[in-house]
């Protein structure tokens, strides 16, 4: 009669080779755990049901391996992005530069001068790191890289507004992903709203009517994630700072995107740049390192050195400062705009800049090596809350399949996860997202799954 007692123990279990394969390649304490938990497992299944015959030794190391793999491989993979969304902030939003990636590696393998003067050989500040390629780009004074732009945006508001009012339009009072909301934002710095204007109709009289009591800034939000569209009115940016310096206000334009650069260029509608902010006398501008600018995530301040220097020497910087790697890779990523070369070298602008004929010789080229599928006409979109909206012409590969949604799941099963869309029952993958490196392991696991 099999009992718990032929169970073999955890000494019994540390003699073999395997355990000992395990313990070279996982360590002896997590090996050990694993050990227990897969016997306790055994012992409350024989518990529930005495009937059933206890697994050999090879069987029981085998189900402490997939143990340990589980507990030690990393739950954030690399995917590839078929969907045609350039940005796609489930997916990590933008891809970063061989440029970008190289410099973050550097920094990250050793030692660096985050920190340090070279010059005096004492202490130095983080935040010089960026700030001259900023300086250099937009023509503002000074720079602050932090962590992301909702914590520029914080940061901004308490250095500068805390328990003071900030004027800004109703129909900037936005939430965009994730639950964050302008409004909640701005309440947490300390700062009293002071909105004007309507959700549709807001007008320059607005401003310079809450202008006539104390103010500490006016503030605009980018509508980055929708459009208020129909019966509107909203003035010039450049009014609004004229009307705001007028009564010796600051202004703060928090842009979102990033863009350094034209995008109805490549089809779409002409997104606000930092540059043209800066142009229209804007003192403080926030903008993302990781949407239109294509670098990693961060928060970029620039604006004028005595705002600056106020938000730099609050106590919230430290909280929210960039990491030596988020430095190293924004730099060079501006590096790219500076050297004009981000068309060539940073994937989302390459994205873009792809022409109709590139796109559709690459889906045919697909189809052909598949032996199956059809190349149809489609749109690929910015998504990651820039362009709300706003979509190019692309090709298609459209393929058969008996169900999509199982198609799309053994998809996301393949290594790498190919993440495609569906539509009318059908499997389409864009090729405009896809970057080259990973086209070969795209098509990889699309013929293998197309020959089951």
């Amino acid at each position: 009669m099999t009992t718990l007692r032929n169970l073999p123990s955890i000494e019994q279990l540390l003699q073999t080779e395997t355990t000992a394969q395990l313990i070279a390649q996982f360590g002896r304490p997590l090996t050990l755990d694993a050990l227990r938990q897969t016997l306790d497992d055994i012992r409350a299944r024989f518990k529930r049901d005495p009937e059933i015959s206890l697994p050999s030794i090879e069987l029981i190391l085998s189900r402490a391996e997939s143990t340990l793999t589980a507990w030690t491989e990393s739950t954030l993979l690399p995917v590839i992005n078929a969907t045609g969304v350039i940005l796609h902030t489930n997916l990590g939003r933008a891809p970063m530069s061989e440029a970008t990636i190289r410099a973050m590696n550097i920094v990250s393998k050793g030692y660096s001068n985050l920190e340090f003067d070279l010059e005096s050989g004492k202490r130095g500040s983080r935040l010089v790191h960026a700030e001259a390629l900023l300086q250099k780009l937009t023509g503002a004074e000074s720079a602050i890289v932090v962590n992301n732009n909702a914590s520029a945006v914080l940061l901004t508001l308490s250095a500068l507004a805390n328990r003071k009012r900030v004027v800004i339009a109703r129909s900037q009072l936005v939430e965009i992903g994730g639950g964050f909301r302008v409004p909640d934002v701005m309440k947490q710095s300390g700062a009293k709203l002071v909105e004007v204007g309507t959700t549709n109709k807001i007008r320059i009289s607005d401003y310079t009517s809450a202008l006539k009591e104390p103010v500490a800034l006016v503030m605009r939000a980018h509508r980055s994630n929708f459009k208020i569209v129909g019966f509107t009115e909203e003035p010039e940016f450049k009014d609004i700072v004229d009307a705001a310096h007028e009564a010796g206000v600051p202004v703060v334009d928090d842009l979102g995107s990033g863009a350094m650069y034209d995008t109805a260029k490549y089809g779409f509608v002409h997104e606000p740049t930092v540059q043209e902010s800066m142009q229209a006398g804007a003192d403080v501008v926030l903008f993302s390192g990781d949407k239109l600018l294509g670098g990693p995530q961060a928060g970029i301040i620039i604006g004028k050195k005595a705002l600056l220097d106020k938000i730099k020497k609050h106590p919230l910087a430290r909280a929210v400062r960039a990491d030596k790697a988020c430095l190293a890779g924004i730099s060079a990523t501006l590096t790219h705009y500076l050297k004009d070369e981000a068309e060539r070298e940073i994937p989302i602008v390459r994205m873009m800049s792809l022409t109709l004929k590139q796109v559709q010789g690459r889906a045919e080229a697909w189809r052909d090596h598949l032996g199956q599928g059809k190349v149809v006409e489609g749109e690929s979109t910015v998504g990651g809350g820039s362009l709300p909206d706003e979509s190019i012409p692309t090709y298609l590969l459209e393929l058969q399949v008996k169900s999509a949604s199982k198609f799309l799941l053994a998809l996301r099963k393949n290594n790498p996860p190919i993440i495609a869309r569906t539509e009318n029952d059908k499997v389409l993958l864009d090729p405009r997202t896809v970057l080259p490196a990973q086209e070969g392991a795209l098509l990889v696991g699309l013929k293998n799954l197309l020959k089951d």
